[in-house]
Formats: structure tokens, sequence, C-alpha cells
């Protein structure tokens, strides 16, 4: 039995803004994630997540933005995250009747963040370019 659960997310990006939806209690805002399904790809699975949780179509930065753990359950999360850039963002999608959809500022979705690896994570990849928008650091 694996000591940890491996699963893959994304930063979902439109507009300068980022996607976060409702936890499924409703209780907390995350960023799309799941576990990685046997013969899936994290970035495949990544993209499922973001259809399934958010309703979003996109494309993955070709490589992870980094990872972070966090603990549920009293068992270590292994997450891979994935900047996304969003093309569409769809009205209806498989868990829109038990999740709540969310585009944020930067500053905004870091204060609702609660794992401190996610917070820095998204601290590293984007930068403030406006007080009202995101922008990605490419260097």
């Amino acid at each position: 039995m694996p000591t940890w659960v491996n699963q893959s997310g994304v930063l979902p990006v439109l507009n300068g803004r980022l996607c976060m939806v409702t936890s499924s209690s409703g209780k907390r805002w995350v960023f799309p994630k799941g576990l990685i399904d046997p013969g899936h790809t994290a970035g495949q699975a990544a993209l499922t997540e973001a259809w399934e949780e958010a309703g979003l179509v996109g494309t993955l930065d070709q490589e992870p933005a980094g990872n972070y753990v966090y603990e549920k359950l009293g068992t270590p999360h292994h997450v891979l995250v994935y900047v996304m850039r969003v093309i569409e963002a769809r009205d209806t999608w498989p868990e829109r009747g038990l999740r709540e959809r969310e585009w944020l500022t930067i500053d905004d979705a870091l204060d609702r963040v609660e794992e401190p690896g996610l917070r820095e994570l998204i601290r590293r990849v984007f930068r403030a370019g406006h007080p009202d928008r995101i922008t990605l650091v490419t260097a």
C-alpha cells in the first residue's frame, strides 16, 4: 500500500484571473484536482478534473508548475499542479450541482487557499501585474 496518494490538479487562468471551485462539501474553495487513474498521465487527470469539477476546457503548460503535499484523513496527498490556459468555461458540467465556480484575482485566490504549500506555489508561479489581474512569471 502506498504511503501517500498521488493527485494532479490545475490552476486555471482566463482573462487574467484564476478559477476556484467549492469543495464537494461546499465548505472550502479549492482548485480542481483529483486522483491519477491507472493508465492516465497526470496531465490527462488534471484536464479531466478541470472539466468535471469546474466545466473548464483548455490546454496545460507542457511542464507542471510544481507540487505540494497536504494531509487528508491522516494520509498525505501529493499533488502535481499544472497551469491551465482556459479556452472555454461552459455553463453546464458534470459536478455543477455539487460545486460553485468563481473567477478571482490572485490576492483573492490566495486568501481562500488553505494549504500553505499550494499558497507558496501560487506565489512562485504568478506575480501581481495589476491589482485586478494576474501575470504569469515566464522566467
